[in-house]
């Protein structure tokens, strides 16, 4: 019984479990393979009876490798082919890229220089390591302007998977270090030895070392390849470029590579991902054979259209068509509302709507492009009572950016407040714990004193190497209270931010750009409020309310607030898509690059096929407090892209969601 060839002769009924493009790939025969998975096409399910079949025409479990990019997928796919077959699945080699890595460079440290037993550094201890690398290495850790340890880490991290010099990443997305760049690469040097010496290795060396190993050493490498008759890859278009070279060193000689995915959910070149990977898989393999899995099983055919629609805007795409499974049901909704407060409100009362007809919370999702833009929408559930949870970050008010700069704006109310001074002293370069009790010693004998503020503050002596910056946070004080009367709390959040925050941020925080997005939308927020009191009063209801709910509540019923990004691979009976206007979505910085105004479009894409039953995309036509740019709003391309006659537009107000679409049957579960 050879591979390719379907037989009878097996324990699994193959032809009734999967479909006719699924049985197609699961039966293939050898060779290099590009499988494009459209969404919701049972992907997993697909993979793991590939494994089963190889198992059960021969092919021994040590024999083959399936690399995935989380554990969880790894332990389903291993466990579901455990369950089909017992103990014949018995020693695959199957797991996360960074798994495989440790398991290979465990047996051969030696080899590249290291010693047996080495230590994979955690976050913080990768942190710590750098933070005495620089210093050792001479770097200018005092000056105000060199990047925080988390910085470094994400500098470095990017260069090791996108192959790209340092000084390309430095210029292409972190410009303000431009000016520092060699002073950067000396403490990557410096970082790149220290690990040796310290027999240590960080997570991206997982794969850096074992690539290292499997070129460098010829007999290793072959020992590997002859072991690995078959490589298969789940999620293949968001290999980064060291992935995907691991792919061609382990299955060069037998050739059998079958890699599964869907490019049009390539959605993570901001993190090192190359799209081009599985674009060029047929230059990179020739001979390869693609196939494509187009049934969806998750998504009502409205949703589907839709869909298919978004994505045909993309030139560099393989084309394909997701068909549906399902039964027709009522068509997706565009709501176009007159500000972004109206548009929070609007998704509110649609799923107070849903929820009294009988949809869970929890089966709710509101996604978006940036973590900024659910500032309105998790006000809006606060009043009325909604439960949330935001995986895309903290709760807006709870994020230490926000909690920083209100600091200010607390303490120039009240210069008693020993939190919100020890908050903003401890900004300051080398001021920790005990250099900011000294500092408030002697600023608290003011507290109710009418000097101006930077008088007071001057009375005290910060360390040396925050001279200037106490300097600057007195002179920004004096502007956000001149003579202790502070000014509107818009202005006030403005003036911390341009005077002192945002520069901190950049050097302290890896997504800097984000952050700074979340500070303009406060200042927005801000803009509403006639007084800084009444400003702040409001926040700290809104955070105590939060902080009530969370800790008395044990309700995991919730509605889930994300980012597109992490919404990835997930999927809820309603989704809402919100905010989908220019330079919001698709955002402003990829409007003029049409390589990311593509990724950008394989985002709503995916967005769009996380709904399984009812779709929302909704934007505002005018952006309240809008403190830069055009606060008209045109609604985003992708919208006006899709032809008018799949949306339904200007809804009524409350809809009927008593009657739920066709569920799926049981066997939609592992369709997966």
């Amino acid at each position: 019984m050879g591979i390719g060839t379907l037989t009878t002769n097996t324990r699994i009924d193959y032809v009734a479990e999967l479909n006719e493009q699924q049985l197609e790939v699961v039966t293939s025969a050898g060779g290099p393979a590009l499988v494009i998975a459209g969404a919701g096409s049972g992907k997993t399910r697909t993979l793991t009876y590939r494994v089963a079949w190889l198992l059960e025409n021969g092919v021994k479990p040590w024999n083959v490798l399936l690399l995935t990019f989380t554990n969880k997928a790894a332990r389903e796919m291993t466990g579901r082919v455990g369950e089909l077959l017992g103990s014949e699945a018995d020693g695959i080699w199957g797991g996360t890229f960074h798994s495989i890595g440790n398991r290979i460079l465990r047996r051969h440290a030696e080899t590249i220089g290291y010693r047996s037993g080495f230590t994979i550094l955690d976050r913080e201890d990768q942190l710590d390591l750098l933070k005495n690398t620089a210093r050792d290495a001479g770097a200018p850790i005092r000056d105000k302007n060199f990047p925080k340890a988390d910085v470094l880490a994400e500098l470095f991290s990017l260069s090791s998977n996108t192959g790209e010099p340092l000084e390309q990443i430095v210029h292409e997305r972190f410009g303000y270090f431009e000016g520092i760049t060699n002073a950067i690469a000396a403490v990557h040097v410096a970082y790149l030895q220290r690990k040796m010496t310290a027999n240590a290795m960080d997570f991206d060396d997982l794969l850096l070392q074992t690539n290292r190993l499997l070129r460098d050493h010829p007999e290793i490498s072959a020992s590997y390849r002859e072991q690995f008759h078959h490589v298969l890859v789940d999620e293949y278009q968001d290999t980064n470029l060291v992935q995907a070279e691991l792919v061609d060193l382990l299955g060069a000689q037998h050739g059998n590579i079958m890699v599964v995915g869907d490019d049009a959910q390539s959605i993570y070149s901001w993190r090192g991902a190359n799209f081009e990977n599985i674009l060029k898989f047929p230059q990179r393999y020739p001979g390869a054979v693609s196939y494509r899995i187009e049934t969806n099983y998750r998504s009502v055919p409205g949703i589907l259209d839709v869909a298919n629609a978004a994505i045909r805007g993309n030139h560099r795409q393989f084309e394909k068509n997701l068909r549906p499974w399902r039964e027709a049901a009522a068509r997706p909704i565009v709501a176009q509302l007159a500000t972004n407060n109206e548009q929070a409100a609007y998704v509110a009362r649609q799923i107070a709507d849903l929820h009294r007809q009988g949809l869970p919370y929890r089966d709710i999702a509101i996604l978006y492009r940036a973590h900024f833009h659910s500032m309105e929408i998790q006000l809006e559930l606060t009043r009325r009572g909604i439960p949330f949870e935001v995986t895309s970050g903290l709760r807006f008010f709870e994020s230490a950016h926000i909690k920083d700069v209100a600091a200010f704006l607390k303490f120039a109310i009240n210069p008693a407040d020993e939190t919100a001074f020890r908050r903003m002293a401890r900004l300051l370069p080398g001021v920790g714990e005990k250099t900011a009790d000294s500092l408030w010693a002697t600023v608290k004998a003011a507290a109710t004193s009418t000097t101006p503020f930077g008088k007071s503050l001057r009375s005290a002596k910060p360390p040396t190497r925050a001279a200037k910056t106490w300097e600057q946070l007195a002179a920004t004080l004096d502007e956000i209270a001149p003579e202790r009367k502070p000014i509107a709390p818009d202005r006030a959040i403005e003036a911390v931010m341009d005077a002192v925050y945002d520069d901190y941020m950049k050097v302290e925080f890896a997504n800097y750009e984000n952050r700074r997005e979340d500070l303009r939308t406060f200042i927005g927020y801000a803009r509403q409020f006639p007084s800084t009191e009444d400003f702040l009063a409001q926040v700290a209801l809104l955070t105590n309310v939060d902080h009530t709910e969370t800790q008395q509540s044990t309700e995991t019923d919730r509605v889930v607030l994300s980012s597109i990004h992490q919404a990835k691979g997930l999927e809820w009976a309603a989704v809402f898509v919100i905010w989908l206007s220019e330079g919001m979505f698709p955002g402003s910085r990829s409007l003029d690059k049409p390589d990311a105004l593509e990724e950008e479009r394989r985002l709503f894409y995916v967005a769009v096929t996380r709904g399984r039953d009812y779709l929302h995309l909704t934007y505002p036509q005018f952006r309240l407090n809008s403190t830069y740019g055009d606060p008209v709003q045109r609604p985003s391309r992708f919208i006006k892209e899709i032809p008018t006659h799949l949306l339904e537009k200007n809804p009524e107000e409350h809809r009927d969601y008593s009657v739920s679409p066709q569920k799926s049957n049981n066997k939609r579960d592992w369709w997966y």
